[in-house]
């Protein structure tokens, strides 16, 4: 019986993942016809689960598309440079393995005690995206979460005072290549799962996961916490995220705060004019 409701168990799992990124690549038109997708794999569990949900959908999609698995080494000692190649050689996909030390720069740039992650990612982003444009890539696929966005929501807010996360879509800065993220829908919670039915060969970030207290933890356990106590408060934050009032905050270069004006005379002809007809 307990096995039985194990498999029921995976399947929802699974029809929930595929659903949610299917609605994710719907509303915001992430994957058309005739694209050929970089699928960027790190070797974490969320690019596994990425690149294995849209090779599903792949399958069953009403469009023809190309996916495309590329993988960056970015020399971190004691990367295990076999792993990705032979899961990927067990795939029906195209796949390249690119081979660049970033890893050098970014410890003999970054001071001791500070955090990797921002020149990390940005020496990564800046090699990927001109790989895309190389291989003819139309879309460059990246297997950020709900749960990274929201964070990312609260990182800007805390750390930088903005009020910005990841968006589902984004033309880069120099209108070169399209971001998408397929995952955007989607828990941790059941990227984790996913990961564990699925034994991924999961590749820890060493650069990154050796330091202690990073700003990213921090929010992260603060959302956990939330979460445990007011359970479906991490939907609440995201959904909030896709219903913006630019007339209720304080921007004024997205809304014309300098020129509000009353306007009683036009309300009140209105009125009139209404009552008459009723």
């Amino acid at each position: 019986m307990s096995i039985r409701k194990n498999q029921l168990e995976a399947n929802k799992l699974q029809k929930r993942l595929r659903r949610n990124v299917g609605k994710a690549i719907a509303d915001y038109n992430m994957i058309e016809e005739g694209d050929r997708i970089m699928v960027c794999l790190s070797g974490g569990k969320d690019s596994y689960a990425m690149l294995d949900i849209l090779m599903s959908l792949q399958a069953s999609a009403p469009i023809k598309f190309e996916l495309v698995a590329v993988n960056l080494d970015q020399k971190q000692p004691g990367f295990p440079e076999h792993v990705l190649p032979e899961y990927l050689d067990k795939l029906d996909i195209e796949y390249h393995i690119l081979e660049k030390d970033t890893y050098s720069i970014v410890t003999s740039k970054v001071p001791e005690g500070k955090t990797y992650c921002s020149l990390c990612s940005r020496l990564r982003r800046g090699t990927l995206y001109g790989f895309a444009e190389q291989i003819g890539c139309t879309k460059v696929a990246l297997g950020h979460h709900r749960d990274d966005i929201v964070e990312t929501l609260f990182l800007n807010m805390f750390y930088q005072s903005k009020l910005k996360a990841m968006p589902p879509k984004l033309l880069s800065d120099d209108k070169k290549n399209i971001v998408i993220r397929p995952l955007a829908y989607c828990r941790e919670t059941d990227l984790v799962a996913l990961a564990e039915l699925k034994q991924f060969p999961i590749i820890p970030c060493n650069l990154c996961g050796s330091q202690d207290g990073l700003q990213r933890n921090v929010v992260k356990d603060m959302l956990v916490q939330w979460e445990r106590q007011y359970p479906g408060r991490v939907e609440s934050i995201f959904s909030s995220i896709k219903s913006v009032s630019p007339s209720q905050l304080a921007d004024t270069e997205l809304f014309d705060f300098e020129t509000l004006q009353i306007q009683r005379e036009e309300i009140n002809q209105a009125t009139e004019i209404k009552a008459i007809n009723l």
